[in-house]
């Protein structure tokens, strides 16, 4: 068998999950409320109303999870933890039950050696902590620093590898500027404000981690979604409206965190919504990092639209494109683009694939005792394929985290799209492996080599 797709020695194969997705029970042994939790009960704001209340039923059923990450032959899992199961009210009075459980989560990946990778925040904001402003309030930076070093201190002696944020983008973007996922907001003068109090907590968490006994044993890092940008045509316009889309959801994350400062269009795309940030803050944002995360999942093609606000333009759908379920463009050539991008414009920074993966039109049963998703198989085959062309292109590229492990609860969009690699039938909660699990498997098995077939 060829050995050119073979990867690097010590390369991490996961999958990744969220802790809303997938957890339920979300207010089990004194945890407290997320902004999820309240949005996803409020009629009209999810697909069919549905909420994550059950999801995979992850809390009580982690161990036989675990078990299937071995079967699978994983040797990392990302996951994330959720803020109101350790600090219930957000700050004040720490909750021990919350704190245990993810203890004896790490544990048993420990003991099935499974790299435990832990994100601190996807998107599941305390609702006390909203209640008082949540993003929007300066004081988070201070309330994320002890949520973050109070996990260090407790788990920093067994988890490796940690990440601040998980797509601040979609926080900011989906949360307070156009109000389609939780908190709701739709305001142009508070989605900078969001922004820069996430990168500042970020910055913050970082300080601690610094400063605990953590950092004798892991790295940390923060993941951001990127899709990389292309102009519809060289006209002026389309030119400057790519630019503008590619500040606007790429850069508006990548240049504060490595260079300490916001792209020129955000001023552009915000007007006077946009304000002035004081040195010191960027100053606390570029503290310097061990790893970037990666989320890519599809890449734009992008037209000027004046009426289109703030961003003044729009996406174009292409003629005979292979699309998902959520209609993106399977473009795994654009990851490869996008690795080697990142390593020529911020520089030999170790990279993570922390989530790629597609839904497709899943069965809502096994069938036989199978799940057959041939469109996920093709779609893995040839991203990891992308991502090995990326190494070879000189990219420090350290692992790869298929999103995601289960079928799980999709945020706004309830359960109607199934990512994962294995199936779950929501009425029983049993769990499939598909033939793309089966496929990554082999891939994992092979360290890569089962590509070039």
């Amino acid at each position: 068998m060829s050995d050119s797709y073979r990867f690097p020695a010590g390369f991490l194969w996961g999958a990744a999950t969220s802790a809303y997705q997938i957890e339920g029970s979300p207010t089990a042994d004194g945890a407290g409320r997320s902004i999820w939790h309240r949005f996803s009960h409020t009629p009209g704001k999810t697909w069919l109303d549905q909420t994550g209340d059950v999801a995979c039923d992850h809390y009580r059923r982690y161990v036989q999870d675990v078990a299937l990450m071995k079967e699978l032959g994983l040797n990392a899992y990302r996951f994330s933890i959720a803020w109101g199961r350790v600090y219930p009210a957000g700050t004040g009075r720490v909750n021990r039950k919350g704190l245990d459980f993810y203890s004896r989560l790490v544990d048993e990946l420990l003991r099935h050696d499974i790299l435990p990778n832990a994100t601190l925040y996807h998107w599941d904001l305390p609702e006390a902590l909203d209640d008082r402003g949540g993003w929007l309030n300066p004081d988070i930076v201070g309330w994320f620093g002890d949520y973050a070093g109070t996990l260090f201190d407790t788990l920093g002696d067994r988890v490796k590898l940690w990440s601040t944020l998980n797509e601040p983008w979609v926080v900011t973007d989906g949360g307070y500027l156009h109000g389609g996922l939780a908190p709701g907001h739709a305001n142009l003068f508070e989605a900078p404000i969001a922004t820069h109090n996430l990168l500042r907590s970020h910055g913050s968490a970082v300080e601690r981690f610094r400063a605990s006994e953590a950092a004798k044993h892991g790295k940390i890092g923060i993941v951001v979604n990127l899709e990389p940008k292309q102009a519809a045509s060289d006209s002026p316009e389309d030119v400057a409206a790519t630019k503008r889309s590619d500040a606007y959801m790429n850069r508006q994350y990548l240049d504060p965190v490595f260079l300490g400062r916001y792209p020129a269009e955000m001023r552009e795309i915000f007007g006077e919504a946009w304000p002035d940030w004081p040195a010191a803050d960027m100053r606390l944002i570029r503290q310097p990092i061990d790893f970037l995360g990666i989320n890519y999942y599809t890449r734009k093609v992008e037209r000027f639209a004046r009426d289109v606000l703030p961003l003044r333009t729009k996406p174009v759908p292409q003629p005979d494109a292979w699309t998902t379920q959520t209609a993106w463009e399977v473009n795994p050539a654009a990851l490869t683009a996008l690795l080697l991008r990142v390593k020529e414009s911020y520089g030999d920074v170790p990279l993570y694939i922390c989530e790629n993966g597609a839904a497709f039109d899943d069965p809502p049963k096994a069938i036989g005792g199978k799940v057959e998703d041939p469109q996920r198989v093709e779609y893995f085959r040839r991203h990891l394929r992308a991502a090995h062309e990326a190494i070879r292109g000189g990219v420090d590229l350290r692992g790869y985290f298929a999103w995601s492990l289960l079928d799980n609860y999709e945020w706004s969009g309830g359960y109607s799209k199934r990512f994962g690699i294995v199936h779950v039938d929501y009425e029983t909660q049993r769990r499939t492996i598909k033939s793309s699990g089966r496929y990554y498997a082999s891939v994992i098995a092979s360290n890569g080599e089962i590509l070039s077939d």
